[in-house]
């Protein structure tokens, strides 16, 4: 069993979900990830993801878009955000997941960026733009480096295909909420909810499912736990913590700490 999966049999076990707290890697200078990362955990996140900032970040909306545009100003690489990730697990121990466009991944090439995430001690991978029908050479070189490779399934995705990405993912299914991009919003909508109730029934007892894309207050994180999901993924509310306290760290990482603690207060189940 991987510790991303350990992670979510030990949460269900005390009744409650699981908090991934995603942040852009080197956003807004390389040496101030790791601290961010500290923060977040020490709010509460179970799970970290860091995003490799890409120049074309199609699923993004504009503030991780923004986050990219720093962090690739600030000289951030994907060997940078990949090293960052053994850093940060010598002080934290909370699973690291990488998230990444397949254009970095294909560069570099597969089998090696595998190979430096296993010596990097990443536990998974998220490539939102590759498909699980093309994924045959990727999951292989994952398996074979024991990283979790987590797919994504949307509200299009119908019960057929969910199990092709089902069959395909480890770690977690990545539920993305709504159409459209990434983003704070200010509620969760009745057809998000019936989403994750569906997709609930298909996961449950196969993999755990985290809902992310517009997830950014308490209430969002209960409404979508009560609702079957195991866990949720918050994003641009971090973010935008960052954008908004650049000149100020000591701000920025009271902040973050502050409003993961109480996202993770909304974790636990009630129903």
């Amino acid at each position: 069993m991987s510790d991303l999966s350990r992670v979510f049999e030990n949460l269900k076990k005390q009744g409650n979900g699981a908090l991934i707290g995603y942040v852009t890697g080197g956003d807004p200078a390389p040496q101030l990830t790791p601290r961010i990362a500290e923060a977040l955990v020490k709010g509460g996140v179970d799970v970290l993801e860091l995003g490799v900032p890409f120049s074309d970040p199609i699923a993004d909306g504009p503030a991780i878009q923004a986050a990219s545009i720093r962090a690739l100003t600030a000289g951030t690489t994907p060997r940078i955000v990949l090293e960052m990730t053994r850093e940060i697990k010598k002080k934290q121990s909370v699973p690291v997941v990488i998230l990444t466009y397949f254009n970095p991944v294909f560069r570099m090439g597969v089998e090696n960026f595998f190979q430096l995430a296993r010596n990097c001690l990443v536990d998974g991978v998220v490539v939102p733009d590759l498909p699980v029908e093309e994924a045959g050479d990727y999951k292989k070189a994952a398996k074979a480096c024991g990283v979790d490779t987590i797919f994504l399934a949307a509200p299009s995705t119908s019960n057929e295909r969910l199990g092709k990405i089902i069959a395909c993912t480890s770690g977690f299914l990545y539920l993305v909420s709504h159409f459209g991009v990434t983003g704070e919003r200010e509620k969760i909508e009745e057809p998000t909810i019936q989403l994750v109730k569906r997709i609930a029934q298909q996961t449950k007892g196969r993999v755990p499912v985290a809902v992310g894309f517009g997830v950014s207050k308490p209430e969002h994180v209960q409404t979508i736990i009560e609702a079957g999901a195991d866990g949720v993924i918050v994003g641009s509310a971090f973010v935008n913590i960052v954008q908004r306290n650049q000149k100020d760290t000591k701000k920025m990482l009271k902040e973050v700490r502050e409003t993961a603690c109480n996202l993770k207060a909304a974790t636990t189940k009630t129903t």
